[in-house]
């Protein structure tokens, strides 16, 4: 076996590869474009695409593609071969700076929100520099943006990108004002833990809500769940392994950074973590690992499951967004420092971060708004649907003192002034985790905790990125025209301290007396997706974006179309798979067992035996009557996905989904689950939770 430092990065067109393939002078400007964000022309890309061409074919590649994120979530491409005709019936392999900057497709099949009509088909694929070219399956894939006939983008890398402008603009405008004259570029930095379930693949066949939804639509508890906690951080099974290790292969020569890997909380749940990338090129190795764990897990005969919560009664999976900002020169602008210019530089930033969620919030948990997140948020270790942030009890003290001119420790003679005086030695871990907290400061990053699996994590940087950069911008235009920068930096900190201050929260934020201390501040408890949707439309929220060049309004609304949309549809999908599944499985296999049992009844009957407190009468009969409940709440749910469907507004069709169609399905799903603790397992129709959660031997 080769050592990982031979093949790390092998498929990927990194600055290694094009140092040694490109002339200097190129290589250069490649350099400046992805480190300074500097456009590259048509000659210099002719010369890139060559140079990449050619090494494509070496690794055994054929065809290209602009491979690039729709706003499905998931990643699209169109496979081109390089092969262009020449006479006497021979090909020859070409790959211009053209084809290399710039490609066309078919958008109208992708999800458009109503930017375009339906026959407009003509979409755009632009290539972000930024993030390397790769080789997958056979095929060189050329991460991209895509946009409409009319520029308005049609996918989530675009506005990311322009979040990160936004946000390397005004964060200079603030690192100018400390004198930081050598800094030209500030980036965001990613590093998105994966969480995932491993499940047998022949069991996974044999569940229809698994294989149409991504998750258990009915299932009874088995005797043991996660209550002992073995399973987190537990000894990984053979199998298991063996399926990490082949992972871990696939992303190091495809360059992603995967770091850490063990069991998590729940039976058959396991976590993947990388090392921090700029957050585009995080976003991408994010969405290509969710790819190679569910391609990888099939040759295992594994299913991945990414949905947020494929099991009730267990935790959900998530994916814990850990954001920092830092500059080109290697500073991590979120680093706590001991000098006083480091101190008040860092406190300016944590608190353009405060005010930015504090501000937002609302865009915050609409960036993680899915119908699968719904049901993971607040449940097993899922922080609730509150947005708050944790700083730790020391940086809550220090904030404290300055909001209050107060002295600083039992030993401080003098009142803690930003600029001034220093602060108390902090080091990087001051406090014990609180994994309650959605959006906690952990030393040096914030970790977003609300994020759901199986999504992209693009939008939730979206707005991390401009909502920081807003905040940024307000800084840089009071501090810009300040008389005295000193006394202007230290009341700037202390009012935005005052004023934000409701977002911070150190306590457990499971407690129900914290649901009703959020109240009592003023934040928002935004607990479904048709709760929170519509704010994306309201007017600072659509100001902000506009003022940072992210979305323009028509953006926006297209976005919350199709969100409203996805809802609809996947709650649809569910309640149309459960009411497939009650009547051609469930209800008939209930029956089959009743009549088993009834028969077993009159056989003692007709032996003169007293049958009523029998175990096969008493189970017949609550049995019927289970079964009785579940056809009811069944044609209930046929109405009210049949009324649904007649809703014509998607806004309201969401509203009425979340009221009617998910009560009856939970109504419907405790009759089920209640029949089969009660059913014999040969006669229950699909695997169950606990040959799911404790198949993979």
């Amino acid at each position: 076996m080769r050592p990982v430092t031979q093949y790390f990065g092998e498929n990927v067109f990194n600055e290694r590869v094009m140092k040694s393939r490109l002339p200097m002078e190129t290589f250069k400007l490649v350099q400046l474009a992805i480190h300074n964000n500097k456009r590259l022309d048509s000659e210099t890309a002719a010369i890139v695409a060559n140079a990449m061409k050619d090494w494509a074919i070496e690794k055994g590649a054929t065809h290209y593609t602009h491979w690039f994120q729709p706003m499905t979530g998931i990643t699209a491409e169109k496979h081109d071969s390089f092969i262009s005709p020449t006479a006497g019936g021979k090909v020859i392999m070409e790959f211009s700076g053209k084809e290399l900057i710039q490609g066309e497709t078919d958008a109208s099949s992708f999800p458009s929100g109503g930017l375009r009509a339906t026959f407009e088909a003509r979409g755009y694929t632009a290539w972000d520099p930024t993030s390397f070219a790769f080789i997958k399956s056979g095929v060189l894939c050329i991460p991209t943006a895509f946009c409409s006939y009319g520029g308005e983008a049609l996918d989530k890398k675009t506005p990311l990108l322009r979040s990160m402008e936004a946000i390397n603009k005004q964060a200079l405008r603030v690192l100018k004002l400390f004198g930081n004259e050598d800094v030209t570029a500030v980036k965001t930095t990613v590093g998105p833990e994966q969480e995932y379930f491993l499940v047998d693949k022949e069991t996974y066949l044999a569940r229809k809500d698994l294989l149409y939804t991504g998750r258990t639509l009915y299932g009874a508890m088995p005797p043991k769940g996660q209550e002992l906690d073995d399973h987190y951080f537990g000894t990984i099974k053979t199998r298991v392994k063996n399926f990490m290790t082949e992972v871990d292969e696939e992303l190091w020569k495809l360059g992603v950074l995967s770091k850490t890997e063990h069991n998590e909380a729940a039976p058959a749940q396991h976590e993947l973590a990388p090392i921090f990338a700029t957050t585009n090129i995080a976003v991408d190795h994010n969405q290509i690992t969710m790819e190679v764990l569910q391609r990888v897990a099939k040759k295992h005969d594994l299913i991945c499951l990414l949905h947020e919560k494929p099991f009730e009664g267990v935790n959900g999976s998530g994916k814990h967004n850990n954001w920092s900002i830092s500059t080109n020169t290697g500073v991590n602008l979120l680093n706590p420092g001991e000098t006083p210019y480091e101190n008040a530089q860092f406190l300016l930033f944590l608190c353009a971060v405060i005010e930015a969620v504090d501000e937002y919030q609302d865009l915050l948990r609409i960036s993680v708004a899915t119908a699968g997140n719904d049901r993971r948020l607040g449940a097993l270790e899922a922080p609730p649907a509150i947005v708050s942030m944790f700083l730790g009890d020391e940086l809550e003290g220090i904030l404290d003192c300055i909001e209050s001119d107060r002295p600083y420790g039992a030993k401080a003679k003098e009142n803690l002034k930003v600029g001034v005086h220093v602060l108390p030695k902090f080091p990087k871990d001051t406090t014990d985790r609180n994994r309650t907290a959605p959006f906690a400061f952990t030393g040096n990053k914030f970790e977003f905790r609300m994020l759901g699996s199986s999504d992209s994590v693009a939008e939730p940087n979206v707005v991390l990125n401009t909502a920081a950069a807003d905040a940024l911008c307000r800084f840089a235009d009071e501090l810009e025209s300040a008389e005295d920068f000193e006394t202007a930096l230290h009341d700037l900190i202390q009012s935005t301290i005052r004023k934000h201050k409701k977002i911070i929260w150190g306590g457990n934020c499971y407690d129900e007396g914290w649901v009703k201390e959020a109240e009592k501040r003023g934040l928002l408890n935004l607990k479904t997706t048709p709760d929170c949707l519509p704010l994306l439309l309201a007017p600072k929220n659509v100001e902000l974006f506009a003022r940072h060049k992210v979305y323009t309004e028509t953006e926006l609304k297209s976005r919350l179309e199709i969100m409203l949309e996805n809802y609809c549809k996947i709650v649809n999908i569910e309640a149309l798979t459960m009411i497939d599944m009650a009547r051609k499985d469930i209800l008939p296999a209930v029956s089959d067992y009743i009549t088993t049992l009834s028969d077993a009844v009159a056989a003692g009957n007709a032996l003169e035996l007293d049958m009523r407190d029998s175990f096969e009468f008493k189970t017949a009969r609550e049995l019927a009557s289970l079964k009785a409940e579940a056809f009811k709440s069944l044609t209930a749910l046929e109405k009210a996905t049949r009324e649904a469907a007649s809703i014509t507004a998607y806004a309201d069709r969401s509203v009425y989904y979340k009221e009617n169609v998910l009560t009856v399905m939970e109504e419907l799903r405790a009759s089920v689950d209640r029949m089969e603790t009660l059913t014999a397992a040969d006669f229950w129709p699909m695997p169950t939770y606990g040959d799911l959660l404790f198949g993979v031997m």
